[in-house]
């Protein structure tokens, strides 16, 4: 089993995510990640779902992913070929002892301070999973307090979008 990446341009109405997870749950499939958001066109949502599976059981939810009436089109994110990113927030104990050390392993990560307190501060980073990883290793002896992640986000590198011929087809039909 891998981890594979699918980047899912949907239509922006209520019910689509529900009915395109429910086919992962369907085949037991564990979705690692699932993050959705708006596009650069209004009515457009993009799904990114994180899912570890063997490539033949993925070919067919995909196939079943594309016969959904609001799914637009799917594409299988490579890592080589794309950029991928993950925000991360986390609460680490920091008294005055140990803040100095803190805010120096914030510094070699380039994550943010967003919230400060006596006993703790909240950073902000982002990045590549592996990254936010070894931050989290990095800030543990000092004493997590509390942390989220957003899920991984993906665009493809280079000119062409996930929209590009997709959205053609679509005015034409509309």
């Amino acid at each position: 089993m891998s981890m594979h990446t699918l980047s899912v341009l949907v239509e922006d109405t209520p019910g689509v995510l529900a009915r395109a997870s429910a086919l992962f749950s369907r085949r037991g499939f564990n979705i690692n990640s699932l993050t959705v958001g708006p596009t650069e066109y209004e009515g457009l949502s993009r799904m990114t779902i994180v899912v570890n599976c063997d490539r033949h059981p993925l070919e067919q939810v995909t196939k079943q992913l594309n016969k959904l009436v609001n799914v637009i089109k799917i594409v299988e994110m490579d890592s080589d070929a794309s950029v991928r990113r993950e925000l991360l927030l986390v609460k680490v104990k920091a008294d005055a002892a140990s803040r100095t050390h803190v805010l120096e392993t914030a510094e070699l990560f380039r994550a943010n301070v967003v919230d400060v307190s006596p006993d703790v501060v909240v950073l902000e980073a982002t990045g590549k999973p592996e990254k936010l990883e070894a931050l989290i290793r990095n800030l543990e002896p000092f004493g997590i307090k509390e942390l989220v992640k957003s899920g991984l986000v993906a665009l493809g590198r280079g000119p062409r979008s996930i929209t590009d011929r997709s959205l053609r087809a679509v005015e034409r039909s509309a």
